[in-house]
């Protein structure tokens, strides 16, 4: 999830405290999704089409879902707008249908391919993982997606790929966001080839057992969980495999505040707040924030050796 910089907030963008601490409580379960019938997958971003799914119980967590309604009506997409509401609203000028992701770099198999041929060899699965934002609030997704390292090796990267660069659309037209200069756009994120390869790593297509909403990321996204969220790009266009670190959107805008690891660690404060704690969506109280959000078991060893303040 991104983080506005202070000089480019309005007022009027500024969440009312009650409105915040007072949202609404919806149920949490959606039981049966995984039984009905798949629907072409380059309708993601409508919302109410199923997706036919398995359950991958070696992702569950013993946490109560964010509802369903919090996680589609509260976003970040900054190109939709800067608050939290304007993506639900504003993204559903997005057109999703047709929908193609380029494959280029350092690859065997490069070329254009489009979504329903991206997907057909995965089967979908749910997996149940924390998101947690650096502006110190979280939730907790129930994705449906398929493991980014599986499309991977499809592609054949040479020796020479060391990173993966991901770059979101860039779509003016339906993409009101982008007549302002919040960011050298279009979006750019990457992962060391290791952290793309780990089995966590999850390319998502829906959410609660539907397509993905189109605020939410539409029709395919990325979701690394121990990371903090704006690494998760979002409407993703282009895959490129790389020799050199790439440079991220939010490391380019303020360095000093969004490193390219970004993985959540409540010992590396953000320079104008700590990350020890944060708040569920729908919770009053505050919890403490889990180092790398509670997958440390999982991810540990990619960082085995380095300077986590450093390297943040």
């Amino acid at each position: 999830m991104l983080i506005k910089r202070p000089s480019d907030i309005a007022s009027s963008e500024i969440t009312d405290k009650d409105t915040y601490l007072n949202r609404r409580k919806f149920m949490q379960s959606m039981a049966g999704l995984a039984m009905l019938p798949m629907l072409n997958p380059a309708h993601a971003g409508y919302g109410n089409s199923p997706l036919k799914h398995k359950k991958a119980d070696q992702y569950k967590i013993d946490e109560s879902l964010t509802p369903h309604q919090d996680i589609i009506s509260y976003n970040n997409f900054y190109e939709f707008g800067t608050d939290k509401y304007s993506p639900a609203k504003n993204a559903q000028k997005l057109t999703t249908d047709p929908w193609s992701i380029t494959i280029a770099g350092e690859v065997d198999k490069p070329g254009t391919y489009s979504l329903e041929d991206l997907m057909k060899p995965h089967a979908l699965e749910e997996r149940i993982y924390r998101l947690r934002c650096v502006e110190r609030w979280s939730m907790v997704i129930p994705w449906i997606g398929f493991s980014l390292a599986d499309m991977i090796k499809r592609f054949q990267p040479t020796s020479k790929a060391k990173y993966v660069k991901f770059t979101t659309l860039d779509r003016k037209s339906e993409m009101p966001g982008l007549r302002r200069r919040t960011l050298n756009w279009p979006y750019v994120e990457g992962l060391r080839m290791d952290e793309a390869m780990n089995p966590l790593t999850l390319m998502a297509v829906g959410l609660y057992g539907e397509v993905m909403p189109k605020q939410n990321g539409a029709p395919i996204r990325l979701v690394v969980p121990w990371k903090y969220g704006f690494k998760s790009i979002k409407s993703v266009v282009k895959i490129e495999f790389v020799e050199r670190q790439p440079i991220s959107s939010w490391e380019q805008a303020a360095p000093s505040e969004y490193g390219f690891y970004s993985n959540v660690n409540p010992q590396v404060a953000h320079p104008r707040w700590s990350q020890k704690r944060e708040r569920r969506i729908g919770e009053f109280l505050k919890r403490k924030t889990l180092m790398f959000n509670g997958y440390e078991e999982q991810v540990a060893h990619l960082y085995k050796g380095m300077d986590l303040k450093k390297s943040y």
